[in-house]
């Protein structure tokens, strides 16, 4: 599997500067988190890590060959996109949401891929439902089905899959199961990870390696027990918090102070 890899990026907007010379190298069997305070660039960074957005300078690769230069079916068949709003304005059962996550292979068994996917993101039971109808937490799940069934093959996902904040509306056993079930495909096969999370404890416990950003720039990165200090998160977030420890595996765990 291709390692992703971002040289020198460089993006504005509205003469706002949203990524400044950024580096990064997102490896296979990876699952990364994204992390930082309000405005530090963290979707900007994922639109141009999967190809919706064309950097100002630099560019991003995925193995050898840069994002622009891929056929975009292809490239739609090696990395999927879940984004925090993903709307529907008609009517439209959800099976139908999570088969358009197939329209870049061949229509072969469309329906397996289907019902696997929504089994293992837990939205089996809406089958038959309008998307429109669901609450913005069975949407969420909706969507990782999609995702996951764009990169499906051979019985399982294979590729990158990015998320941004996927679990912004799901309870907390839904935050377990998604987190949990994206943490296991990554160590079971050749699926790569890359989430932007808000909830810190959230990055923490699922992810292998944090990626802190601020103002653009890459400040942190490493794993939580590195990243995730009270001297690190203190100076970007610039909020009154301590870190303790997890007893059981040494996570850190951040908490606000009254």
């Amino acid at each position: 599997m291709e390692q992703l890899e971002a040289h020198s990026l460089r993006y504005s907007q509205g003469g706002r500067l949203l990524i400044d010379t950024l580096d990064l190298t997102l490896k296979p069997g990876e699952m990364v988190a994204l992390i930082g305070p309000n405005g530090a660039g963290k979707s900007t960074l994922l639109r141009l890590l999967t190809g919706f957005l064309t950097p100002d300078h630099g560019e991003c690769r995925l193995g050898n060959r840069p994002l622009d230069e891929w056929p975009r079916e292809r490239l739609a068949q090696r990395r999927a996109v879940m984004r925090q709003q993903n709307p529907v304005t008609f009517s439209l059962p959800v099976e139908a949401v999570v088969a358009m996550g197939r329209a870049p292979w061949p229509s072969a068994d469309a329906n397996g891929i289907v019902q696997q996917t929504m089994a293992l993101a837990g939205c089996d039971e809406l089958a038959g439902r309008d998307y429109r109808q669901l609450s913005g937490g069975e949407q969420q799940r909706v969507q990782l089905a999609r995702v996951l069934a764009q990169l499906w093959q051979n019985g399982a996902p294979r590729g990158w899959l990015f998320l941004d904040e996927p679990t912004s509306a799901l309870d907390l056993f839904w935050q377990q199961q998604t987190l949990r079930l994206l943490h296991r495909l990554s160590r079971q096969h050749d699926f790569s990870v890359c989430a932007v999370l808000h909830d810190l404890n959230l990055a923490a416990l699922w992810a292998d390696r944090i990626l802190l950003l601020h103002q653009g720039r890459l400040v942190a990165q490493g794993s939580p027990q590195e990243v995730m200090t009270e001297a690190t998160l203190t100076r970007w977030y610039q909020a009154d918090l301590r870190v303790a420890s997890r007893h059981e595996s040494d996570r850190p765990v951040i908490q606000l102070r009254a």
